[in-house]
């Protein structure tokens, strides 16, 4: 799941794009844990922007309650 992360971010620079939005990566049909999934997602995405990203804007899509609980609570990895 991180390669994917790092793909799109990678991706989104090549493009000279400045911003992505992401939904919650194999947690629909392929049940992958919410909190997992949302560690993952933020880790990568942190790890990435501390290496001297130039993206402005990076979303989270959530389409469940749960997702929007985990999001909203504050959870940093």
């Amino acid at each position: 799941m991180e390669s994917c992360y790092l793909s799109c971010l990678k991706l989104t620079e090549e493009k000279k794009l400045d911003s992505i939005v992401f939904c919650c990566i194999s947690t629909g049909e392929y049940h992958f844990p919410n909190r997992k999934a949302a560690e993952i997602a933020l880790n990568t995405v942190l790890a990435y922007l501390d290496k001297g990203s130039g993206l402005k804007r990076i979303v989270f899509n959530v389409f469940k309650d749960i997702d929007w609980e985990i999001y909203k609570s504050g959870f940093t990895a």
